[in-house]
């Protein structure tokens, strides 16, 4: 069997940023299937797959305009049809034109990734069968890939302006409900982020009555997640006050676990769980658990 490692995709990727680029080209060059290669890209590079060949062939852009090569064969050279498609995104992305940026303009420079399990103690992993769940919760589309910066930025800003319907629904959990964050319908564009709570069967309906809340809660955008049953790769934080499930974290343990399980993603929502409400504040930890196939 072929020894699967996404190290030898962004090799290939380095390799041919002259060249058109299919993701599918670079899964098969890392022996990964094309899903499970997406999934696994975004999760251990912090950014999907098409975003991140963009920033690196426009960061070799700059280095060949510095270099002396003319805007229309540096353009043609990365895929951009036109000199000016080229520019607009040479723009977007350096805040400076083409012609600005050969007079010697500050441009940026994405550096190839490089991947290692630096860290990886911080996160344990075990294959488990999780069970199906009826969760209670809210969502927002977020942009980019589901671990990450970018997704941090997005997470907190969601998080501290929803404060009101989350303190609704964990009330309605009597103090006790085990809170989720749930991420679904993942695409290269981004993916829903829900915060959700596991309740009660009378609490689940409950929080829908009017007569029951004294409030119409049709506005807060509450749903009902039914996530079905399925084996998952368990990524689980060390125990601690003040617990941190971050990006490098779950990556140093991908690459470290990932050769000891020889795993696929599944499509089927991503969750985490939140084990909060514990007797001693200091055992509190978080789970990520990826679905596998």
């Amino acid at each position: 069997m072929e020894k699967k490692d996404i190290r030898t995709a962004l090799d290939y990727i380095e390799g041919h940023l002259e060249e058109p680029l299919l993701p599918e080209q670079a899964a098969e060059s890392a022996h990964f299937s094309s899903f499970h290669f997406r999934r696994m890209f975004g999760l251990l590079c912090g950014v999907p797959f098409g975003e991140y060949v963009r920033r690196r062939r426009l960061s070799r852009a700059a280095l060949d305009l510095k270099r002396g090569e003319k805007v229309l064969d540096t353009a043609l050279k990365y895929g951009y049809q036109t000199s000016e498609s080229f520019s607009r995104a040479f723009l977007k992305f350096h805040g400076v034109n083409p012609a600005q940026a050969k007079r010697g303009a500050p441009v940026k420079n994405v550096a190839p990734i490089v991947l290692s399990a630096e860290g990886a103690a911080e996160m344990s992993c075990t294959i488990a069968e999780l069970p199906a769940l009826a969760l209670v919760g809210f969502k927002s589309h977020f942009h980019g890939a589901p671990f990450g910066e970018e997704r941090l930025r997005q997470e907190h800003a969601f998080y501290e302006s929803t404060r009101g319907k989350q303190w609704l629904l964990f009330g309605a959990g009597g103090g006790r409900a085990e809170e989720y964050a749930v991420v679904s319908d993942v695409t290269e564009e981004g993916y829903d982020f829900s915060i959700a709570y596991e309740l009660d069967a009378w609490a689940q309906k409950a929080v829908f009555d009017r007569a029951v809340t004294g409030m119409d809660t049709r506005g807060c955008g509450f749903e009902i997640l039914r996530l079905a049953p399925c084996r998952a790769a368990v990524f689980a934080t060390q125990k601690s006050v003040h617990p941190i499930a971050d990006h490098l974290a779950l990556r140093a343990a991908l690459m470290k676990f990932s050769d000891r399980y020889d795993f696929e993603f599944a499509d089927l929502p991503e969750r985490v769980v939140y084990h909060w409400h514990l007797p001693q504040r200091e055992e509190r930890f978080i789970e990520i658990c990826l679905p596998i196939g």
